[in-house]
């Protein structure tokens, strides 16, 4: 079943987010996808792990996900219980490693600019629709098509191709 509308809690943080602080390099040796996701964000915010609920939300500002090309940086996030990253930007490498992960992240500046710490908002990632439920605000982002929603449906690109992998 297709997951449309998400809801959830944000944790705010702002500009240059990089993957270093999203998972540091002393843990990438960690294989066990729950263990990363205990120490996301760790050195940027050492209760973010204990103060988020799955189905929460992160906003930041400008080229989040920056820095090296490791896509334990997604994992970690999504391991955390994180459903999806709003942000002004984000570095590209880290874009396609969220689309590959199947994390949803939406880029709106005007929504991860007026979204607080703590504020509840919802996500409607077929039509594209930010609401920020606590301020009574909402804006209109790029909806994610069809078959990228596929995608992080299916948890991912590898899950995916799998799921519709046809016996010949």
């Amino acid at each position: 079943m297709a997951v449309e509308l998400l809801k959830g809690k944000v944790h705010k943080y702002g500009d240059n987010v990089d993957t270093d602080v999203i998972i540091p390099a002393r843990y990438l040796n960690i294989t066990d996808r729950r263990e990363l996701g205990s120490h996301c964000l760790e050195d940027l915010d050492k209760n973010f792990v204990k103060k988020v609920v799955s189905g929460d939300f992160i906003v930041a500002g400008k080229n989040f996900g920056s820095g090296s090309s490791r896509e334990q940086a997604v994992i970690a996030i999504k391991e955390a219980g994180v459903a999806a990253v709003i942000a002004v930007s984000f570095a590209r490498i880290f874009f396609r490693n969220a689309i590959n992960i199947g994390l949803p992240i939406i880029e709106c500046q005007d929504a991860a600019v007026a979204i607080a710490d703590g504020d509840r908002v919802e996500i409607d990632l077929s039509r594209g629709i930010i609401k920020d439920v606590t301020r009574k605000k909402h804006w209109q982002a790029q909806p994610f098509p069809e078959f990228l929603r596929k995608l992080i449906d299916a948890g991912g690109l590898l899950n995916y191709v799998r799921s519709n992998r046809q016996v010949r």
